[in-house]
């Protein structure tokens, strides 16, 4: 299995203490490599460790990694924050002396958000650190199933590339067996337009000439050539263990080169004909590696 796609999903569920969490990581295809990362507040590292472990597996596409973490009600004793109280209390206050509210029941102020914090014992730095650590290992699980799930689909694209490699292959070798007529096909022609033009008085002579000064304009040994030696280089590089995405755009723009001045030098229908289906293979070859890293 040798290419890798760009598009992939993996999803990784953990729990540690009260803690629990789902990790989701995604990729589309992308140019270069791009991590856009939403993790919970309270463990920032995890958005480092996101990147370097993306680093570490992919060359291209976007990911998007999203962590969904929440903490189960604590068991241990609460306590107050007198200073956010004070601050419900100072607003109240202002109420109650405009008329505007009745005086605030204590059990109602308790239950304002930020009120009652959890009781915070002193491993309490080390647990959330254990926590991060566990989340992290869930992170790295993800990436390795993303990673299987780009190889999986990068399994299909070989079979596709490979399937239209062989067709520009054959249609490189049809061109070639239509090339060989042209020299034929531009004499035939140019004896008709010569004796259209003057009649008995064209001589064998300068048909031969008109003829091989077409004919060497039409020559597309030399495309042809290169054609085959891309088609030698594609599979090379469907072969190679690293990213080839790049490298294989940029053998598709080749094989278009290629085609393009094939069908222009074409002096027949047929040759023509192969040409346009020689493209045709081309652009499809070409659409497809773009999902390759």
């Amino acid at each position: 299995m040798a290419l890798s796609g760009m598009t992939g999903f993996a999803r990784r569920e953990g729990a540690h203490g009260d803690w629990s969490w789902a990790v989701e990581a995604r990729s589309v295809n992308g140019r270069g490599l791009e991590v856009r990362f939403r993790g919970p507040p309270g463990f920032d590292g995890l958005e480092r460790a996101a990147r370097e472990l993306a680093q570490q597996r992919f060359q291209r596409g976007q990911l998007t990694v999203n962590i969904q973490a929440r903490r189960a009600d604590s068991q241990g004793e609460g306590r107050v924050n007198r200073e956010v109280l004070e601050r419900y209390l100072k607003v109240a206050e202002e109420y109650v002396l405009a008329g505007l509210a009745s005086q605030p029941r204590m059990d109602g102020m308790l239950a304002l958000k930020g009120v009652i914090e959890a009781g915070e014992g002193e491993d309490d730095a080390e647990a959330h650190a254990a926590v991060e650590a566990a989340m992290a290992a869930s992170l790295a699980h993800a990436m390795d199933a993303l990673k299987v799930a780009r190889q999986e689909e990068g399994a299909a694209l070989q079979a596709v590339l490979g399937g239209l490699v062989d067709q520009i292959a054959g249609l490189a070798d049809a061109a070639e067996g239509e090339a060989a007529t042209q020299a034929l096909a531009i004499r035939d022609r140019v004896t008709r337009r010569l004796t259209e033009l003057a009649g008995e008085a064209a001589g064998e002579e300068r048909i031969v000439q008109e003829a091989a000064t077409l004919a060497l304009k039409a020559d597309v040994r030399e495309e042809l050539d290169r054609l085959k030696t891309h088609v030698v280089s594609a599979r090379a590089l469907m072969d190679e263990t690293a990213a080839t995405g790049r490298k294989m755009d940029f053998l598709t723009q080749e094989f278009m080169r290629e085609a393009n001045t094939l069908c222009s030098k074409s002096a027949t229908n047929a040759l023509t004909s192969v040409g346009l289906a020689l493209k045709a293979a081309i652009d499809q070859f070409r659409e497809q590696t773009q999902n390759v890293e």
